[in-house]
């Protein structure tokens, strides 16, 4: 496991006119299911299709069309459960959450409040080398996704996209533990890493497939602890949610600015309304939308289309043992096996896709070696185009290549730079392009020697110089290197230049 320090939140400080102030912050994660088919019908959840294409008659809300359930649903957020250390309910339910609004044809979405799948977990949200904190979740519950409004098609209509209506939700929600906006930012970046992992939900914030909304209140010094010790919540302050979060950058700023949106009320002598509020991140600020409905406001009660959900004890039991190796764990175990320093593991197992291809690279392998040349000239290469892992045009079986060409000998450092980038723009197989374009680095030391006398010979007021300050033997290093193509082998040509001139 990894060596790490459980550190007590400490809140990011507003000074205030009248005093210092905390934050409070929790958070409801929205996470798509990674699912074929919806909630309660078999309609596709293919994102992009045309609109209104992925729409089946329960969907839709024909007449007589009931709900039935996906068990691959059931088991994904099962799932996810397990992998954030979460209690599993055996029995569940579904309730109706009342509400009008037209892109949710039922007038009702099916929801779980009274019984959810999946009750109390935690997520480790580390937050700098050796340091980390504990978030608290409170509940995971399954329910389905409304449709989509569109209202910039025409100037005076308004349309309805139903594809996402019915997509199957898992909302996860947090207890109040985080204190600042890059803790709350780190807590999502980790979530949606283990989802990955996971393999429960894609991550993809751009197309909405894991939204978040931020709860953010306000409190004096010493409240926070005060609520820790009596679990009454009137010690943090009124919250206000900040609907639909799609970006890690967009939350800090809109906590940043929600936290002293409502400082300046209270300080002003004023309260602080709960409501619902979306951030305009062109303006940098956020905007009220609607009040903040309580559960009543909804008019829960248990949906009648569906009974409640039972499942066995065996069937958690073979989920958790076909869970995958999970992020703490794999960077504990990068830096076990490899060697690897904290940070490099920890760049290394960020996504699932980089890890995968990493240690693929470095199977059998130097592993600081293999971490080297993925992080760097790999990783490096990919980010400025753009791409992704899986969009690079070097297999991990080719940058593997390159780097037994290097642990052998048979290059350089400078001549594997050149390598690569044959291979990345024009591909093949490492070793047949050493051999066909001569490539091979030279390790005869009695040629390396040759050029050495050469280069000194020629260069008899440099030699003195050299003798009387060595640091500038580098000189004629560079020179034989020069002379032989960089195919010379470093080590071997230091040593000699060394020899040669007496140092």
């Amino acid at each position: 496991m990894l060596d790490l320090t459980y550190d007590t939140p400490k809140p990011k400080i507003i000074a205030g006119a009248t005093g210092d102030w905390e934050l409070v912050i929790g958070m409801e994660i929205h996470a798509q299911v990674s699912s074929q088919a919806k909630l309660f019908s078999g309609a596709s959840t293919r994102f992009g299709a045309e609109p209104n294409a992925n729409v089946a008659f329960v969907d839709a809300a024909m007449p007589g069309m009931l709900p039935v359930i996906n068990e691959y649903c059931v088991a994904q957020a099962v799932r996810t459960g397990l992998g954030l250390k979460a209690e599993i309910n055996l029995t569940s339910a579904f309730d109706r959450k009342n509400y009008f609004y037209p892109d949710l044809p039922q007038g009702y979405q099916i929801s779980q409040l009274y019984h959810p799948i999946v009750g109390e977990g935690e997520v480790l949200v580390e937050m700098g080398e050796g340091l980390a904190r504990l978030v608290r979740i409170e509940r995971i519950h399954l329910e389905q996704d409304a449709g989509k409004s569109i209202h910039d098609m025409d100037p005076h209509m308004s349309f309805v996209d139903l594809n996402r209506t019915g997509v199957a939700l898992m909302e996860i929600v947090s207890r109040p533990d985080i204190r600042g906006p890059e803790e709350a930012a780190a807590y999502v970046s980790k979530l949606r890493q283990i989802l990955r992992y996971l393999g429960t939900c894609d991550g993809n914030m751009q197309n909405g497939n894991l939204r978040a909304d931020v709860n953010v209140s306000v409190c004096r010094t010493g409240d926070y602890e005060r609520y820790q010790e009596s679990q009454d919540f009137g010690h943090l302050g009124t919250r206000c949610e900040i609907k639909n979060m799609n970006s890690m950058r967009f939350i800090q700023a809109a906590i940043d600015y929600e936290a002293k949106r409502q400082i300046a009320i209270l300080e002003d002598g004023g309260a602080v309304v709960q409501e619902t509020r979306l951030y305009d991140p062109d303006k940098g600020e956020t905007r009220s939308m609607r009040s903040k409905e309580e559960a009543h406001d909804y008019r829960y009660f248990p949906c009648p289309d569906l009974l409640p959900l039972e499942i066995e004890q065996a069937w958690v039991d073979d989920i958790a043992g076909s869970l995958p190796e999970l992020p703490d764990a794999k960077k504990a175990r990068f830096m076990g096996d490899f060697g690897l320093t904290d940070y490099d593991a920890s760049v290394l197992t960020a996504d699932v896709d980089n890890a995968a291809y990493f240690e693929a690279v470095a199977e059998g392998r130097d592993g600081k070696l293999a971490a080297n040349w993925v992080i760097n000239e790999l990783f490096g290469r990919l980010k400025k185009e753009d791409h992704t892992i899986t969009e690079s045009p070097v297999s991990a079986a080719q940058l593997g290549g390159i780097v037994d060409l290097i642990t052998k000998g048979d290059i350089s450092g400078k001549i594997a730079k050149d390598l690569f980038e044959i291979v990345y723009t024009e591909g093949g197989e490492p070793a047949e392009i050493v051999e066909a374009r001569g490539m091979k680095q030279v390790t005869d030391t009695g040629a390396i020697e040759a050029a050495v006398d050469e280069v000194i010979a020629a260069n008899p007021a440099q030699v003195e110089k050299a003798k009387q300050n060595p640091k500038l033997a580098g000189w004629f290093v560079g020179q034989v290197m020069k002379a032989t193509g960089g195919k010379a082998n470093p080590k071997a040509v230091n040593e000699i230049v060394a020899a040669k001139l007496g140092l």
